[in-house]
C-alpha cells in the first residue's frame, strides 16, 4: 500500500490517481492495484498542488470507483494475471518485462496475422530484439517467414549459440534445417534473379524505360515477352547479345540499353534453370527463406532482388499460404519518395501488400530506424508496434499520430530506453507492454566494427 495515495475511475476501465513524492514507487508503465483489480499506470507528472498525478488503465473490467487505496502487485501478482491471459494461440517468450524483471513476456503468435512495425534508432538493440521473434517463429509456428536482410543480421539465425543446450537446442536444431539462406557470389547458395521471369514493369523499370517516353523500346520489349522470344536466352548477358544481333532495330536498342547501362554485367542474373529467388519466395518454397541483400554488389542488384521476392509473393498470392514477409531497414525496400524505377515498384508491391495482403495470408513486419522515410500506407497499415529507443522527437510523435492505437504517452518513454528495452504494443500483446529481449537461441550476423581502434597505445 502506498500512503495517502488514491485513485478513481468513472468507467470501471480507466484511473485517474494522486499520490505523494515520498517513497512514492510508480513509474509508467507500471502496475498497481486498485479496487482488487490489476491497473497500468500511463502517465505521471508532478501535481500543482504538490505531490504527483497521473492517469492509466484498468486491466480487468469492474465497475467505477472513488478514492481507492492504490497498492502495489504482491508478489506473482503480475505474473498471475499474465498466466491467467496467456494467449489462446502460441506463447512467444522473447523477454521479460521491466518493471517485474523475471515475469516473461508472452507474445500472441496470432497477433502476427496482422501488420507489424519494428522501430528503433541505431544501437537500440533493434536487430537483436528481431532476431529473437523470428526465432521464437520458427521455434513455436508454422508460419512461412521470408526475410529481406539488408545488413546480413539474420544469415546465421539457423546456428545455435554457444551455451545453448537440451531440448530447445535440439528442436531449434531440427527448426533450423528448413532455413535457406541466399547470398551473393559464387555457388549453390548464391543469391539470383531470372530476368526473363520478370514481367513487362519490373523489365522495363530495370531498363529505366517509360512506357509513354520510351514507347518503341518498351513496345519491342512488350512484344518480346508475349512472344517468349527471351526465353530462348539463359542469363542476361545472352539476351542482350541476341538483341543485338537481330535485324530489328527497337530491339537492337533494347540490347545497347542493357549494355551500356551495366546492366547486362550485373552478377544477380540467374545463370541457369536452377531456383532463382522468385521460385524460392513463390509459394511451397522454404520454410524460411533469409534474402541477403547486403551481400550484393550494387544498388540496383539490391533493389531488384528486394522487389522481385515482393513481386513473387504477390503473384502466388491466391495460393494463401501464410508468410511473415520481413523488411528490414524497410526505409530503402519501400522509401515515402522512391529514388529509381524498381524502388517504385516494391514500395507499391509493399503498399499492396499492407492494403490487400490479409485476406490472402500476407503479414508484413517492417523493420527501421527511421519511420518517416517509410511509405505511410504501409505504416498506418499496421496494427503492432515494438518501438525501441528512439530519441527524434518528431520520429515519436509521428508514430504517436499514425498508429493512435498505442497510448502516446508511453511512446514518449521511448527516448529514455535502455538497449534491448522496447514498448510492444498491439494484436501480439495483451496490453501496451514495457519490455526486455531476450536470450536469443541462434547467432547474430552483421555486427558493428570492433571498437579496438579507441584502446589506448
Amino acid at each position: 500500500m502506498i500512503p495517502s495515495a488514491t485513485a478513481s475511475s468513472v468507467d470501471g476501465r480507466r484511473f485517474v490517481f494522486h499520490a505523494p513524492i515520498d517513497g512514492l514507487g510508480l513509474a509508467a508503465g507500471g502496475y498497481v492495484i486498485l479496487d482488487g483489480r490489476l491497473g497500468q499506470i500511463h502517465q505521471i507528472e508532478l501535481a500543482g498542488g504538490g505531490g504527483a498525478e497521473g492517469q492509466g488503465v484498468l486491466l480487468e473490467e469492474g465497475a467505477p470507483f472513488e478514492g481507492a487505496t492504490i497498492e502495489t502487485p504482491g508478489p506473482g501478482g503480475v505474473a498471475n494475471w499474465i498466466e491467467k491471459n496467456r494467449p489462446g494461440q502460441a506463447a512467444l517468450d522473447v523477454g521479460e518485462l521491466v518493471h517485474e524483471p523475471g515475469v516473461r513476456l508472452l507474445l500472441d503468435a496470432g497477433g502476427f496475422g496482422r501488420h507489424t512495425f519494428f522501430c528503433g534508432q541505431s544501437g537500440s538493440g533493434k536487430s537483436y530484439a528481431l532476431g529473437t521473434v523470428l526465432e521464437q517463429l520458427l521455434l513455436r509456428t508454422s508460419l512461412r517467414i521470408v526475410v529481406l536482410d539488408p545488413n546480413a543480421d539474420f544469415v546465421r539465425v539457423g546456428t545455435l549459440r554457444d551455451g545453448v543446450h537440451g531440448e530447445v537446442a535440439d528442436q531449434y536444431a531440427r527448426k533450423a534445417a528448413e532455413i535457406v539462406v541466399r547470398q551473393g557470389g559464387t555457388g549453390p547458395d548464391r543469391l539470383h534473379v531470372r530476368f526473363t521471369d520478370c514481367d513487362a514493369d519490373e523489365q522495363g523499370a530495370v531498363l529505366r524505360l517509360d512506357p509513354i517516353r520510351d514507347r518503341e523500346e518498351y513496345g519491342a520489349l512488350v512484344d518480346l515477352l508475349e512472344a517468349g522470344l527471351e526465353n530462348e536466352a539463359t542469363d542476361a548477358r545472352e539476351l542482350a547479345q541476341r538483341m543485338l544481333q537481330t535485324p530489328k532495330p527497337e530491339i537492337q536498342a533494347l540490347g545497347a540499353r542493357l549494355r551500356n547501362l551495366g546492366i547486362d554485367r550485373w552478377t544477380i542474373w540467374s545463370s541457369g534453370h536452377d531456383d532463382s529467388v522468385q521460385d524460392l519466395a513463390g509459394a511451397g518454397g522454404p520454410r524460411a527463406l533469409i534474402v541477403d541483400l547486403g551481400s550484393l554488389e550494387t544498388p540496383g542488384e539490391k533493389a531488384i532482388a528486394g522487389e522481385s521476392v515482393l513481386a513473387a509473393l504477390w503473384r502466388r498470392r491466391a495460393e494463401r499460404e501464410p508468410t511473415l514477409i520481413v523488411i528490414d531497414e524497410a526505409h530503402n525496400v519501400c522509401p515515402r519518395e522512391p529514388g529509381d524505377q524498381v524502388t517504385g515498384l516494391a514500395t507499391d508491391h509493399a503498399a499492396r501488400i499492407a492494403a490487400e495482403g490479409r485476406k490472402f495470408g500476407l503479414y508484413l513486419l517492417i523493420s527501421t530506424q527511421r519511420p518517416q522515410r517509410v511509405n505511410e500506407l504501409v505504416v498506418s497499415q499496421c496494427d503492432n508496434l515494438v518501438l525501441m529507443r528512439m530519441s527524434a522527437a518528431g520520429d515519436l510523435a509521428y508514430l504517436s499520430d499514425t498508429l493512435s492505437f498505442v497510448p502516446a504517452p508511453l511512446v514518449r518513454l521511448a527516448s529514455a530506453f535502455r538497449p534491448g528495452e522496447a514498448l510492444v504494443a498491439g494484436k501480439i500483446a495483451r496490453h501496451p507492454t514495457l519490455a526486455r529481449f531476450g536470450p536469443r537461441i541462434a547467432e547474430e550476423g552483421g555486427g558493428d566494427v570492433p571498437s579496438t581502434w579507441a584502446e589506448s597505445s
